[in-house]
């Protein structure tokens, strides 16, 4: 079996050299050798000018001689949930889902990230007694890292 280890240095090498803001989301190897990599970008999205190169890295430095593997390397889509602080970072400022452990799911606009804990803006109308107009309501939530079961990214097309 080929060693995470060493998959790890390979792409963390190319990395470096890139030198551009991409991160590792993922890395799986698996027994019979498939190997999968989801990478990120602190700043914008991974091109497939990243994904080959890191693929091309992590292929030509290995012997399929030796032993044999699959490989994909991708980016880690929309459609799947936040996996790494650096993704919490990176998506401060855009409206998020969270499902919590407990089962309780709230939307609102993520204001702040820590290792520890991310919180929610979330807004809504609330009459206030004595008044004709609803008034807007903001709270804040502040969720630790260990409550939450999923973070996923609200997509807009507004």
């Amino acid at each position: 079996m080929i060693s995470k280890t060493r998959i790890t240095e390979l792409i963390d090498e190319r990395i470096a050299e890139l030198d551009n803001g991409l991160f590792v989301v993922s890395l799986t190897v698996s027994p019979s050798n498939v190997i999968v990599v989801e990478l990120d970008k602190h700043e914008g999205g991974v091109s497939v000018k990243d994904c080959m190169s890191v693929s091309r890295n992590i292929e030509h430095n290995l012997d399929r001689e030796e032993e044999d593997f699959e490989l994909s390397v991708t980016s880690a889509g929309l459609d799947k949930g936040l996996r790494v602080f650096a993704q919490y970072k990176k998506n401060i400022g855009r409206e998020v889902d969270v499902k919590l452990e407990d089962g309780t799911a709230i939307t609102g606009l993520m204001i702040d990230a820590t290792p520890e804990q991310i919180t929610l803006q979330t807004e809504r109308k609330e009459r206030i007694e004595g008044k004709k107009k609803k008034e807007t309501i903001v709270e804040d939530h502040v969720f630790a890292m260990d409550q939450i079961k999923e973070t996923k990214i609200v997509i807009s097309f507004k």
